[in-house]
């Protein structure tokens, strides 16, 4: 699985370098080198990877990078966000300094302002039909606002492991902080590709679980890792009293919950018969991340 992810990663990152290299000239030169900064960053891209994989499932195969480029767009623009002083004040991102601490505050924030509002550029440029991408863009704008990721990072700035009290409150944050975008993620694949409705709700299914399961692997390695394993600051979420699944259920605890999340992603993928395969397997790569 890890090659199959790599190759996608791979062609998003040179559809994202020469989609930055188009823009360079319409651009401010410093706005410009932080977007570039941030979004050519590295990553394993797991959320434009499931996209492509959700609509190579659902019988897909017509070129759809706009789509996992636009989504790229908008998860750094969340990560550059979440890394400001103001939020979970982050000075490493990938094993180097933050957008922030490169550059400024304020260029930060501009950077990540121009890449939520490219997101939605690019998604006008898939070729797909029209009713698609007005749903597409309609489903994203939610995935990643007040209902979705903003809100949920809302929510989690106000947490702590003292006012949390059982794990439905904690997965409600990161339904919304986490799990809406890597939902979104596969249901894009899935309308792409023109499911019909039993896989578009199959697809919705797995992205929640696997969703979850992304959120309950980073908080297990954000207990047991090191900062050079992580590529960001380690330790963090202890440090700042933050409400976790380990603060909540305890390592131990926290590992059987992620199986049964993990289970939950494999029912769903289930649905799709041999074309959910590598859909499972995925999940399985998600998992095993903290381990």
């Amino acid at each position: 699985m890890k090659k199959r992810i790599k190759q996608h990663a791979d062609a998003v990152n040179v559809a994202l370098g020469n989609m930055l290299a188009v823009r360079r000239q319409q651009t401010a030169a410093r706005l410009w080198e932080a977007m570039s900064y941030s979004l050519m960053a590295g990553g394993k891209r797991v959320r434009p990877a499931m996209m492509l994989e959700c609509y190579a499932a659902c019988g897909g195969s017509a070129d759809i990078l706009p789509t996992a480029m636009s989504i790229e767009c908008m998860h750094t623009y969340s990560l550059i966000h979440d890394d400001l002083p103001c939020m979970d004040d982050d000075d490493l991102r990938r094993g180097r300094p933050t957008c922030h601490c490169r550059f400024d505050e304020a260029t930060a924030v501009l950077a990540a302002d121009a890449l939520q509002a490219l997101s939605f550029e690019l998604l006008c440029e898939q070729r797909a039909n029209d009713s698609v991408r007005i749903n597409l863009m309609r489903r994203l704008a939610v995935a990643g606002g007040a209902a979705g990721m903003v809100g949920g990072q809302m929510l989690d700035m106000q947490a702590d492991a003292e006012n949390i009290a059982d794990v439905s409150a904690i997965s409600h944050i990161h339904k919304l902080k986490t799990g809406a975008l890597l939902r979104y993620c596969c249901l894009a694949g899935a309308l792409l590709a023109g499911a019909d409705s039993t896989r578009v709700a199959a697809c919705s299914r797995y992205g929640e679980a696997v969703g979850l399961l992304f959120q309950i692997a980073d908080d297990m390695l954000d207990a047991t890792a090191s900062t050079a394993q992580l590529g960001k600051s380690a330790g963090k979420d202890a440090a700042q009293n933050k409400a976790t699944y380990v603060s909540l259920l305890g390592l131990s605890r926290t590992r059987d919950y992620a199986a049964q999340t993990h289970a939950v992603a494999l029912e769903a993928a289930a649905v799709l018969g041999e074309d959910g395969n590598t859909l499972k397997k995925f999940a399985t790569y998600i998992l095993e991340r903290q381990q």
